[in-house]
């Protein structure tokens, strides 16, 4: 369902003449049609032809955009009840009646269902849509009205109005009325007896004269029902004349009865009293009470005795009254306000004294007119679509419904259906267009609810959703076209790429809404799309160009930071973007954009069109916080941010206050104030005097204990403890020093040292009881001339332990290499002292031992090797072990030497011969000297990590001919590897011929960049050309031959 649009050629006023042109037979005609001339009746006779084209050019055909206003009426303001006084001074009634729409609707009133003749009734006319009765006739104006607001679009029905007459006629008699004598204590009963009347009426009693009232309490009661007044027990002071009062509240008219004498026989012939007897109940409710809704019920209940009877009420059901329940009159009278469903049911009134009891009992039935739960709105649906509408509405009894259109009953029959309050039509036409009403209706009420129905007919058309002429979208991400005509019915879409009809695939997505999705879309994409959309009534299209960009990307981006107050940072923020794209930055700070105008002082946003760096000026405290630039496109938002952290002096403290003041001392507290961005590492005292110059630092005691707090280690016998040095400004004062107090773990008594040093950082205390490794209680306080300040937290420090006692066992040596020993050992058994692992000696003239070097492995570790040695040198070595006391006894020294080192010379006069996969290699031997190694020659392929040795000088190697290779020729010796040959390289096979220069390239760039190792086979994904046998010779001379042969690859 759509909303109905609103024509552009109407305003306030509907044109009054139209043209209609139509095609025929090839041939078209024009007519003038008087359009006020044209009924809804009249629109359902016409041709389906002409009603399209009626509808097309009043605005139909343009009707099915979302942003229209309904045109047909729909109330303002409906008529009321009415109820006058017959005598009213001004003689007029005006019922209102007043509704909108477009163009503004006219009105018809009808009176008990027939029309009312305005035309030809002089006492009757309308003021817009309001009735004016002049003149008021009770026989000729009294009924129920009813207003209908109609315009071009349909009419509707206003809710029904009764309109009554207010009146109260005088007493028929005006003579005394007959005397009423009773016994006293006996109950009496003087009745009222009303006139005709029209309106609501009161009663009351007068006493005698005017103006004394009867004051009614728990003996006396006036019922506003019946209007009679009841004396439970005469008594002698109620006798003389009594006179019932009416009084039409609507009218303001009040009548009087004739006085009506009460006489007590025993006053006048010596009867006596009359003797005590049960409640009598003179006044009762009904047996059934019907009530609605939030009307307010009042129940009476009056009863003659003696004594006089007290009333009381309650529910049969037992359910207590609520609070809102209230009693009037000593009882007599039970009010109900805002009746509800709750309150139905039966009522009990107990009348009792002491001679008995009697009771009456009556039941309120809860009534309530229809109110509705469910409406229906406004409808615009297109031709041949159906239509479904629902009313709901409560009321007791339940409400029964009907449907209307244009003010006339809705027949079921055919394509329309009624179910309940459901209204349903199939296949609409455009003579279905009109105003449709529900009503719901039972004995207490009728309601009526309104809504338009517009039928629409119209060809697709773009005018309000083409498609943009130029999108952009970015690489890989997914496209969305919308195709969204305007049409009654919805059209039929397709979609062309340029001129190639668009079919579904796995990246291509076609809606059954018209919409088209590109998923993951590339540079092929681009082109120009035409969405192309038909129905009966015509065809129309829209193009746009689709635009693929490279994805944007942020080439430097913000860092958090750290910056003082009062410095400048720049903050860049940089991309590489297609071109075609248009970009802005901006910047937020903590959530919210910078306004680079209004905060210039501090911001400047500097750098070109790929280039957002922000500039902060003179940072202050409130610049910290997070910096997010965002980078907007045509096609993508991207965004990055920084932590800035500004860092300044301490802001001052809080809640200073002074507290314990003495003749020479106070005591002072505060709270910490903002850090701002550092640690406070403490607080400067400040003071002056009348006879001081400004403000003096004050000394007091160190409020900072040292920090760190640890120890262990030393030498037997020994606790050593350690500290962090407390810095000079928190030292606050002269004389500063340490207070070092410690204590086995599980005694009391602390042991104190005094260290009156600033900077020293450390304790060694020496007792020759200390046991080796023993657990201490340690912390330490500092002071200074004012006092001592606080101590550290305590902290459990060991004593000095006993180094292992047992050297290693079965120490061996193996020389690897000119350069490298191994060393092995036996792990030392359980001792009584820790072992944190093994200390390696090892030098190289024994008579010189101060050459030492160490290698120390913790862990239970039983090999180490020795490396950076000197080639063919004898080195001395023995194990120890440690733990933190230090290292234990050593073995005894063995000694060993380092093989001779190999040739520091490369194989020259290198030869290489290539037939069909047999590569053949030649070169010189390499001689090795007195003090090297002997020469054994090998060969490596790298990557693949293929090497092979060989003692002589040529060798023979089968190549793949899908592999490029890099093979270099190194001496190999017991002391290690010699120097390599030039790297010699080897293409593929198949490739030799095709795209030699490519491999130069990839050859030489990736030698540069240091890819290729010097001893390389290396895969390549390009298919290259069979080349079935390649013959190269080249010969290598020395280390400047080799790079020429190199180069030239």
């Amino acid at each position: 369902m759509r909303t109905i649009p609103q024509p552009q050629s109407f305003s306030n006023k509907f044109v009054k003449q139209i043209k209609i042109l139509v095609f025929k037979g090839g041939h078209s005609s024009r007519k003038q049609l008087d359009e006020s001339l044209i009924s809804p009746r009249q629109l359902k006779m016409m041709f389906p032809w002409k009603q399209i084209v009626l509808l097309s050019i009043t605005g139909c055909l343009a009707a099915c955009t979302e942003d229209v206003i309904l045109q047909g009426p729909r109330w303002r303001t409906e008529p009321t009840d009415l109820i006058l006084p017959i005598d009213s001074p001004d003689q007029q009634a005006t019922i209102i009646c007043e509704a909108e729409g477009s163009p503004p609707p006219q009105y018809r009133w009808s009176l008990n269902g027939t029309l009312i003749d305005l035309g030809n009734d002089y006492r009757r006319h309308m003021s817009g849509g309001s009735l004016i009765i002049s003149n008021l006739d009770k026989n000729q104006d009294i009924g129920v009205y009813q207003c209908t607001a109609f315009n071009t679009w349909g009419s509707i029905l206003s809710r029904r109005a009764s309109l009554h007459f207010a009146y109260l006629d005088n007493f028929k008699t005006l003579t005394v009325r007959s005397a009423v004598n009773v016994r006293e204590g006996q109950g009496v009963v003087l009745l009222c007896g009303p006139p005709t009347y029209s309106g609501e009426l009161t009663f009351a009693w007068i006493f005698n004269e005017y103006p004394y009232f009867v004051q009614q309490d728990s003996r006396r009661f006036i019922s506003q029902e019946t209007g009679s007044l009841y004396i439970a027990k005469v008594e002698t002071s109620d006798v003389g004349n009594y006179t019932c009062v009416v009084n039409n509240t609507v009218s303001k008219e009040k009548v009087l009865s004739s006085p009506t004498p009460l006489l007590v026989v025993c006053c006048l012939t010596f009867v006596g009293v009359m003797g005590e007897y049960e409640p009598k109940i003179e006044v009762h409710f009904p047996d059934s009470v019907p009530a609605a809704k939030e009307s307010v019920v009042k129940l009476e209940c009056f009863a003659l005795g003696n004594p006089v009877p007290e009333i009381s009420w309650r529910r049969t059901s037992g359910i207590p009254f609520p609070s809102k329940v209230k009693m009037k009159n000593s009882n007599a009278v039970l009010e109900i306000p805002n009746l509800q469903q709750e309150d139905a049911g039966t009522y009990e009134c107990m009348a009792e004294n002491r001679r008995g009891k009697n009771a009456a009992r009556g039941r309120i039935s809860f009534h309530a007119k229809p109110h509705w739960l469910q409406t229906m709105t406004d409808t615009a649906l297109s031709i041949e679509e159906n239509l479904f509408w629902e009313c709901k509405a409560n009321g007791k009894p339940k409400p029964s419904y009907s449907w209307l259109k244009n003010g006339e009953q809705v027949m079921a029959e055919g394509r329309v259906q009624i179910e309940n309050g459901a209204l349903s039509i199939a296949a609409l036409n455009l003579s279905d267009s009109g105003m449709y009403q529900c009503v719901a209706e039972n004995k207490h009420g009728i309601i009526y609810s309104s809504a338009q129905l517009m039928v629409l007919a119209s060809p697709p058309s773009f005018s309000k959703s083409p498609l943009r002429a130029l999108l952009k979208a970015r690489s890989g991400s997914e496209v969305t076209l919308e195709c969204k005509p305007e049409a009654s019915p919805p059209a039929i879409s397709l979609w062309k790429k340029g001129n190639e009809i668009l079919q579904r695939s796995e990246r291509i997505t076609l809606l059954p809404n018209g919409t088209l999705k590109i998923a993951n879309v590339t540079r092929r994409d681009a082109a120009i799309y035409t969405c192309i959309a038909k129905n009966q009534f015509g065809t129309a299209s829209t193009s746009g160009r689709l635009l693929i960009t490279e994805p944007t990307r942020i080439t430097m981006r913000p860092t958090n930071m750290e910056i003082i107050v009062g410095e400048s940072i720049v903050l860049p923020c940089q991309i590489a973007c297609d071109p075609a794209l248009d970009v802005s930055f901006s910047w937020a700070f903590n959530g919210q954009l910078i306004d680079f105008q209004r905060d210039s002082d501090h911001f400047e946003r500097v750098g070109g069109t790929i280039s957002g760096d922000l500039m902060v000026r003179n940072i202050q405290l409130n610049h910290g916080g997070k910096y997010v630039c965002v980078i907007d496109t045509d096609v993508e938002s991207l965004s990055t941010s920084a932590i800035l952290v500004v860092k300044g002096p301490p802001g001052p403290p809080d809640k200073v206050s002074v507290e314990e003041i003495t003749d020479s001392t106070a005591q002072l507290s505060w709270t910490p104030g903002r850090d701002n961005g550092s640690p406070i590492t403490g607080y400067i005292i400040q003071a002056r005097t009348p006879f001081t110059v400004g403000w003096q630092v004050v000394d007091t005691v160190p409020d900072t204990a040292p920090t760190d707090v640890g120890g262990g280690g030393g030498t037997k016998s020994e606790l050593v403890i350690t500290w962090e040095p407390v810095p000079e400004e928190l030292q606050n004062g002269e004389g500063f020093g340490y207070i070092i107090a410690f204590r086995p773990v599980g005694t009391v008594t602390w042991t104190r040292a005094v260290i009156s040093t600033p900077g020293v950082s450390r304790y060694d205390f020496r007792n020759d009881t200390i046991s080796a490794f023993s657990p201490f209680d340690v912390k330490v306080g500092a002071f200074n001339n004012r006092g001592e300040g606080p101590f550290s937290s305590i902290a459990t420090v060991f004593s000095a332990e006993e180094v292992p006692g047992v050297s290693p066992k079965r120490v061996r040596t193996r020389s690897v290499s000119a350069v490298q020993i191994e060393v092995i050992w036996e792990a030392l058994p359980a001792i009584s002292e820790r072992v944190l692992g093994y200390e390696v000696m090892y030098w190289e003239d024994d008579t010189k031992p101060d050459t030492i070097g160490k290698v120390r492995i913790s862990g239970n570790y039983t090999l180490v090797n020795i490396t950076g040695l000197k080639g063919n040198t004898v080195y001395y070595l023995c194990v120890a072990a440690f733990n933190t006391g230090g290292p234990g006894p050593q073995s005894a020294s063995i000694n060993t030497t380092t093989k001779k080192p190999p040739p520091d010379r490369a194989p020259l006069n290198i030869q290489w011969t290539m037939i069909g996969s047999t590569l053949t290699m030649h070169w010189d031997p390499v001689v090795a000297f007195e003090t090297e190694s002997k020469v054994l020659l090998k060969r490596h392929r790298n990557n693949d990590i293929s090497t092979i040795s060989t003692n002589k000088t040529t060798v023979e190697l089968s190549l793949s001919s899908y592999d490029n290779y890099l093979i270099q020729i190194k001496t190999m010796t017991e002391g290690g590897e010699g120097v390599g040959s030039e790297p010699i390289h080897i293409h593929k096979l198949n490739d030799m011929g095709h795209k030699r220069e490519v491999w130069k390239v990839i050859t030489e760039v990736l030698l540069m960049r240091g890819y290729l190792p010097c001893v390389a086979r290396e895969q390549y994904e390009n298919e290259r050309s069979d080349a079935s046998s390649i013959h190269h010779s080249q010969t290598v001379w020395g280390h400047q031959r080799s790079k020429a042969f190199r180069g030239n690859l």
